[in-house]
């Protein structure tokens, strides 16, 4: 998606160690699968039923980049370690193997008979293991569900439906050993990023930690109350995190130890990876994808156990002595790397330069295609001139959970908290807006708006540009004009000729086409995002496609709803009403006049057709007995009061502006006089 792409952002959900930073709509079917990139987890990819792959940006949700090539849904998804290859299998047994940062399909392999259940690249070589429902790997009795590689290259491990482990040496080709102590399905499987340690996570709500040099168990961790979905090693090797559907659970071994519990919530949890002090999990219900993070320095990672969710507070640590920094057991030896990664890099060179070149399927190939949804996005992190993108973040730059758009109160001036941003970012709209009725977006959070008028009530903000000559002009940014909005009209002029007194037609065709890719990147993720809020609409009703629309932080999209519904009165009903004044409220402080003129358009609708219903339900006497149909109402009916009390004193204020705005408040001041009586 962008829902296409982004079609849902909920607001984040604080609980002081784990937040959740998104939940939006990930595929027009079912969300089947998630990955997230090795290096900084700052891509997400998601595979579903509609036969997509949809590339995410973890900080902001945003659809970079869809992919195209499978005729069945996407069961399965994995990047390589480097992050510049993603492979993708699907229901049929078909696998393809993408060049993420050229958008583009590089193989498409076939050989399994069902659904492919996990894929793992191989650390150093250019190798690709896979697993399915038709138990290929041959030894296991079941479907295989997880599968990996050593850090070194030499094993691979896979889990089974058959409840059993098993160890392979890729040099012989052979089965090295199996481990059979788990009695259900085993979800999970990863090795220790340094010792010769695996972890195994099973349905059967254990994790169990295996020696590799002698082959034994030499943990079983049994706290968690659900089925554990995954495991994931710390950076460091010190400890391991256990996702299950309610929490996660931080261990430790040698002695078993829970250090810490860590209530999440995250459901069906099926990607975790640490990035900056940050544990990021990704978990998918239906169509529905959300991201969450949890702050690793309020999570305790080493000393007391915790029993029942609480930790021994008047114990000493149950930590051994004497083993801090002594190896247990065996590191792992990786092959030297340089030559290996020249090799790696000329081999996906190659790759690029001929993509015809080992593929299995090529008719297949033919018909995948990518489609870019954000070129500014995807040119910062994949472009090679921009290797700065592909880094582990600094230190400061966490996952933060999306702020909720402030708007003080009218009624409470705030003489030194008026934020201006600057011009160069106010007016950084791309050569679309030139094009649109209105920007894709405002910068929210301006108190007060810069549409106040000076009046007796409120103090006089900070020294303006504008002219103070008139009265109660704001800076409204009016729907018919002549140039568009933040760009400079030079800017798109051929430039000044040379000496020679002419151009060439090169760069006479340069400046033509200057932004336009950028221009229907965006175009077309906001037609995606309408084209998903109406399939809501269809499937569910107005109010829940409504919600949706405000969850994606774009007031175009908003407006481009009511200004549907708001010809259409029959459509509207009270509850539709909450979820519609607060973004009202929001319009009505909007620099751009067609905005505002939205926003009064809902709001004269709503008083004309809802006050006196609200006044009625308010003012009835309270019935006898339980009547819960009337006490919803009722609540209803409070809430949009509320609402409108807030927006008279808001319309009031700029009733004495001048232009079509100061006329349509005037209006409304007259049609909310009503009002004043409840006040």
């Amino acid at each position: 998606m962008s829902s296409q792409t982004l079609t849902s952002m909920a607001a984040a959900v604080p609980s002081g160690v784990s937040s959740r930073l998104y939940e939006f709509v990930a595929h027009s079917g079912s969300a089947c699968c998630t990955a997230l990139t090795k290096s900084s987890s700052r891509l997400l990819a998601t595979g579903g039923d509609d036969c997509k792959i949809n590339l995410w940006s973890v900080s902001n949700a945003k659809c970079i980049m869809s992919l195209s090539g499978h005729k069945s849904p996407v069961e399965c998804i994995q990047f390589k370690e480097s992050d510049e290859q993603l492979a993708s299998g699907s229901q049929s047994g078909t696998l393809q193997v993408w060049d993420v940062e050229a958008a583009k399909v590089l193989r498409t392999l076939v050989g399994h008979r069902a659904n492919i259940t996990s894929l793992s690249f191989h650390p150093y070589g250019f190798f690709l293991a896979s697993s399915s429902m038709d138990t290929n790997i041959k030894g296991h009795t079941q479907a295989v569900r997880s599968l990996a590689f050593s850090p070194d290259g030499k094993w691979l491990a896979s889990a089974s439906d058959d409840s059993t482990v098993k160890l392979w040496d890729l040099t012989l080709g052979k089965t090295i050993t199996e481990f059979t102590s788990h009695s259900a399905a085993v979800n999970t499987i990863q090795f220790h990023p340094n010792e010769y340690l695996l972890a195994s996570g099973s349905a059967d709500r254990t994790v169990k930690l295996w020696d590799l040099e002698k082959f034994t168990m030499v943990g079983s961790l049994e706290k968690d109350t659900t089925p554990v979905r995954c495991v994931h090693f710390s950076l460091d090797g010190s400890c391991l995190f256990s996702g299950s559907t309610d929490s996660l659970r931080v261990f430790g071994w040698e002695p078993d130890r829970c250090f810490d519990v860590v209530s999440v919530g995250w459901g069906k949890v099926s990607e975790l990876s640490v990035s900056n002090q940050q544990l990021v999990g990704v978990a998918h219900q239906a169509s529905m994808v959300s991201l969450y993070a949890v702050d690793l320095k309020k999570v305790k990672m080493t000393g007391s156990a915790v029993i029942q969710g609480s930790a021994q507070q008047n114990e000493p640590s149950t930590e051994p002595k004497g083993t801090k920094g002594v190896a247990l057991r065996r590191n792992y030896v990786r092959p030297t790397t340089t030559c290996s990664t020249q090799r790696l890099k000329q081999h996906i060179d190659a790759d690029r330069r001929s993509p015809e070149g080992e593929r299995r399927s090529p008719s297949e190939d033919e018909q995948s295609s990518a489609e870019i949804h954000d070129m500014k996005d995807y040119n910062m992190i994949f472009q090679p001139k921009n290797p700065m993108a592909r880094t582990p973040p600094k230190m400061s730059e966490l996952f933060l959970a999306p702020a909720e758009e402030v708007f003080l109160p009218i009624s409470r001036p705030h003489k030194d908290r008026v934020f201006h941003v600057p011009e160069k970012q106010q007016h950084k709209a791309p050569p679309a807006a030139a094009s649109t009725s209105e920007p894709r977006a405002e910068l929210p959070v301006v108190a007060p708006p810069p549409a106040v008028p000076r009046s007796s009530h409120l103090p006089s903000p900070p020294s303006q540009t504008s002219a103070p000559s008139a009265r109660g002009r704001s800076h409204i940014i009016p729907s018919s004009r002549n140039e568009p909005v933040g760009l400079n009209i030079a800017d798109f002029l051929p430039s000044p000729p040379n000496e020679h007194g002419f151009i060439s037609e090169e760069d006479a065709l340069s400046q033509i086409t200057k932004g336009h890719q950028t221009m229907i990147a965006i175009l077309s993720s906001r037609h995606k995002n309408l084209q998903n809020v109406r399939m809501v609409w269809a499937r569910d009703d107005l109010k829940s496609a409504f919600k949706m629309a405000v969850s994606m932080n774009d007031f175009s999209i908003v407006v481009d709803i009511l200004n549907i519904i708001n010809n259409q009165t029959a459509l509207w009903k009270l509850d539709l009403c909450t979820e519609v004044l607060p973004q009202v409220e929001k319009l009505l402080q909007s620099k751009y006049e067609s905005y505002v003129q939205t926003g009064c358009s809902s709001l004269r609708l709503i008083m004309n057709h809802f006050w006196p219903l609200i006044t009625d339900t308010l003012k009835a006497t309270p019935s006898v007995g339980v009547d819960i149909t009337r006490e919803e109402r009722h609540q209803r009916c409070q809430l949009c009061c509320d609402h409108l009390k807030k927006l008279s004193v808001l319309v009031k204020a700029k009733a004495s502006q001048v232009g079509r705005n100061g006329s349509t408040f005037w209006e409304l001041q007259l049609l909310m006089v009503p009002l004043d009586d409840t006040l």
